[in-house]
C-alpha cells in the first residue's frame, strides 16, 4: 500500500493494525462493510461510498500485514467481491444477508476472544 495515501484510519496505519488478532482486522472490516450495506438500504450513497471506501482501506492494511497464503487469498478475494459487489456485477453473487452472515462469525469470534 502507498505510504503517501491519506488514510481515514491514520491510527491503525500506523501501526495499531497490526497489533490487532486477523479475527479482529476482520471484525473491524465487517463493522464499515455493514455501514455501508446500511446507508445502500437508505439510498445514502455518500456516506455508503465513505464506508466502503474506508472498508477497502482496511483490507489494504490487512493485505500488507498476513504472511499466511491462505489468508491473503481469501482478504485479496474478499476484496474483490466487496468491489464487485457495491460497483461492478455482482458475479459472486453476494446478498446483504450473506456479507453480513460471513463478517458476523468474526464479529462473534472477536467478541468471544476478549
Amino acid at each position: 500500500m502507498d505510504k503517501e495515501m491519506n488514510y481515514q484510519h491514520k491510527n491503525l496505519a500506523a501501526g495499531r493494525w497490526n497489533e490487532l488478532s486477523f479475527v479482529e482486522q476482520m471484525a473491524n472490516i465487517g463493522s464499515e462493510v455493514e455501514r455501508a450495506l446500511n446507508w445502500q438500504a437508505k439510498h445514502n450513497t455518500r456516506y455508503c461510498q465513505k464506508s466502503i471506501e474506508r472498508s477497502l482501506e482496511l483490507i489494504d492494511l490487512t493485505l500488507d500485514s498476513v504472511k499466511i497464503f491462505p489468508r491473503l487469498k481469501e482478504i485479496a478475494r474478499l476484496r474483490e467481491a466487496i468491489v464487485d459487489y457495491f460497483f461492478g456485477t455482482n458475479q459472486f453473487k453476494f446478498t446483504d444477508k450473506s456479507l453480513r452472515k460471513y463478517f458476523l462469525n468474526f464479529t462473534f469470534a472477536a467478541r468471544r476472544d476478549r
